[in-house]
């Protein structure tokens, strides 16, 4: 059973956070590591880009999975791209966010905890639909894991690489 996230649990990670990046630049400030500083806030600008682009595409539980993800117990660290803003088409946010909840269970059975393990995931919408590119690096000790929920995944998709350290999945949403 996924956690039920209520606004005060959201707003503690979220001004935690908040508190960590604002700590990381004041320290390289005090340094006198400037160009560090600045570089810490065009990622963060960057980030609340993205965040802000995730949250206009019109799919609040997929949003929501994502935007929590960093602040639950995954083994490996996730990072999205939104990469237009323009008007999106609607599609069924229900099926793509439990879809992923469960990719990312797999992923968590499959890979090696306390490893740099990455998930990206860049979201293209289109007109005629939705298209996500899911590229994860890192250790996986159980392929077997991640073969058997491809082939028993309720959405199409294309898997573009697969190796001991690398997936890379293509999933087309039409409308």
């Amino acid at each position: 059973m996924d956690k039920e996230w209520d606004i005060v649990e959201v707003l503690r990670h979220s001004r935690h956070d908040w508190l960590n990046r604002l700590q990381l630049i004041k320290g390289n400030l005090d340094l006198n590591r400037i160009d560090r500083a600045k570089e810490c806030i065009n990622e963060i600008v960057i980030e609340v880009q993205h965040e802000s682009k995730l949250s206009n595409v019109h799919l609040p539980r997929f949003a929501s999975l994502l935007l929590k993800s960093n602040w639950e117990q995954h083994l490996f660290r996730l990072e999205y791209e939104v990469l237009s803003d323009s008007e999106t088409v609607e599609i069924c946010d229900i099926n793509l966010s439990n879809w992923t909840n469960s990719f990312f269970s797999c992923l968590d059975q499959a890979i090696e905890a306390f490893q740099e393990n990455h998930l990206s995931i860049t979201i293209q919408p289109q007109s005629d639909g939705f298209r996500f590119f899911f590229d994860f690096s890192g250790i996986i000790i159980k392929k077997e894991l991640i073969e058997q929920f491809l082939i028993g995944s309720q959405i199409d998709l294309i898997v573009k690489e697969f190796s001991g350290n690398e997936l890379g999945l293509e999933i087309f949403m039409p409308v």
